[in-house]
């Protein structure tokens, strides 16, 4: 059997078809070709349209289909990975309301705050394994709230895959998993939580019926198949948030079990069986993807707003007609430490693990008879790592320690002078493994329609090809803390402020 897997990404759509047998793609494609802008109305804004990731969807399954690689009448099940946290409301007809109010955006900061008083903060991290803080319930809050004659049309809320499964089945269901990246679930009760419920004043009809991720969500309608050259009636047989499904991919699905991604936001994802939370939510806890009642299965997020989307910027504003492999050639040629250069990586909206701040990016010690562009281009690289350490420490902190940490092989990892601040600055090592989030949604539709036996048997061929360790942690280990201490002295300033 084909698998066909779809990855609603912030920047694009990337589709693969894998071939269940040997668990790897036939072909991969991307659309658009360019990076998706997101929406930005006022500062801490963050908007993307729904509608144009349907279109961006279709656009990637059909030039998927051109490759002649396969026949898309042969693909028997589909697997959906999506951008965590974005709000999508749609009334009774299931048009969209509103843009959907992405996983960077800010606004809502202060209304989850207040959220996490009013339910008891004891209460809420003991539920809801976090603060309600800036996730997706406290977004349909904010619509609620500031725009209360859409809030009114709402008929179903759901997250940005729960969306594309509904466009291409006209079904609309959730998982505890994704009510979780919401902050809705409560992990007591193991139900939508009705401390926020209460609290925010949703009525529960708005939400969707509640589904195993690993399941059918809906069948492939007639129109879609028809434009889309699929078989009607193949089922949506797994829906994933991109960081858990990220971690399926890496077939990181154990307790202590440890992934990372460095795309457009950078990811630490550990896997843990104990209902476990940060008291300060700097690291966020949700349902992974084969959580159950009867067996927890944790995810534990560390997430940072602006890593891949500082590179680009400085690529864009630094570097214009030069790509990511010139940019990675270049910084090499400077010394570890970049010559005193050091840049905080926070432009990108309110960063959890720094409690929600606005911190914003800083480039600090510019010497205009020293530095060049090949020593901003390494500062940033080196500045990303150590938000990762930073991060990573908060993490081991509460009981996640890691002793490898697996990645694909993409993105910011694309680059030997990132992978190699990242390796030293943590000091743990990397294995690398040829998968992505495409690949793993799909292998999760072939989980979900029970080709594969088991969920191991489904990575039986998915075999590390890398491994990277740590050879000069010490020459990172003070840069690592001069880097901090910058970091430390810019909070201190923004809580005076």
């Amino acid at each position: 059997m084909l698998l066909l897997g779809i990855d609603v990404g912030t920047s694009s759509i990337k589709v693969s078809v894998v071939d269940s047998e040997t668990q790897s793609a036939l072909v991969s494609a991307q659309y658009p070709e360019t990076e998706t802008e997101i929406k930005s109305l006022k500062t801490g804004w963050a908007e993307q349209s729904p509608e144009m990731w349907w279109d961006h969807v279709q656009n990637a399954i059909l030039k998927a289909n051109a490759s002649g690689m396969y026949n898309p009448k042969d693909i028997g099940a589909i697997g959906i990975a999506y951008q965590m946290h974005g709000l999508v409301i749609v009334d009774k007809e299931q048009r969209v309301l509103r843009d959907s109010i992405i996983w960077c955006d800010s606004r809502a900061v202060e209304i989850g705050n207040s959220a996490f008083q009013k339910i008891g903060e004891q209460r809420s991290l003991s539920r809801l394994l976090n603060s309600p803080g800036n996730f997706t319930a406290s977004k349909l809050a904010w619509v609620k709230e500031n725009e209360p004659e859409v809030y009114a049309q709402i008929d179903k809320v759901m997250l940005p895959g729960d969306f594309i499964a509904m466009k291409l089945t006209g079904d609309i269901t959730i998982s505890a998993s994704a009510l979780s990246e919401g902050i809705l679930w409560d992990f007591q009760d193991d139900a939508i939580s009705q401390d926020v419920l209460e609290c925010y004043g949703f009525s529960s009809s708005i939400f969707p019926p509640v589904k195993p991720v690993f399941s059918e969500h809906g069948y492939i309608t007639s129109g879609v198949a028809e434009h889309l050259s699929l078989t009607p009636g193949i089922p949506v047989a797994y829906k994933s948030g991109d960081q858990p499904n990220n971690a399926l991919s890496l077939n990181v699905l154990q307790p202590g079990e440890v992934a990372a991604t460095a795309g457009t936001s950078g990811v630490i994802y550990g896997v843990s069986d104990q209902l476990t939370y940060d008291p300060e939510s700097r690291v966020n806890t949700f349902a992974h993807v084969n959580y159950a009642a009867d067996s927890k299965r944790l995810g534990v997020l560390l997430c940072i707003n602006g890593t891949g989307i500082l590179n680009r910027w400085v690529r864009d504003n630094f570097a214009a007609g030069t790509s990511y492999a010139q940019i990675n050639t270049k910084g090499q040629e400077i010394p570890v430490g970049s010559a005193g250069l050091r840049v905080l990586p926070f432009g990108n909206g309110a960063e959890r693990m720094l409690n929600n701040k606005m911190v914003g990016a800083h480039f600090h010690n510019i010497d205009f008879n020293l530095h060049t562009q090949a020593h901003i281009f390494r500062a940033v690289q080196e500045g990303i790592a150590f938000a990762f350490r930073y991060g990573l420490d908060i993490m081991r902190g509460n009981g996640m320690n890691p002793s490898v940490i697996r990645v694909g092989k993409a993105n910011l990892f694309l680059s030997s002078l990132f992978t190699e601040a990242f390796v030293n600055a943590t000091n743990v090592p990397v294995e690398f493994y040829d998968n992505d989030g495409s690949v793993g949604a799909a292998i999760g539709s072939g989980i979900g329609v029970k080709v594969f036996a088991s969920e191991r048997e489904a990575f039986t061929n998915n075999k590390a090809f890398q491994l990277i360790e740590p050879t000069s942690a010490d020459l990172y280990e003070p840069v690592y803390q001069d880097w901090k201490k910058l970091l430390l002295k810019q909070l201190d300033l923004n809580n005076a402020n």
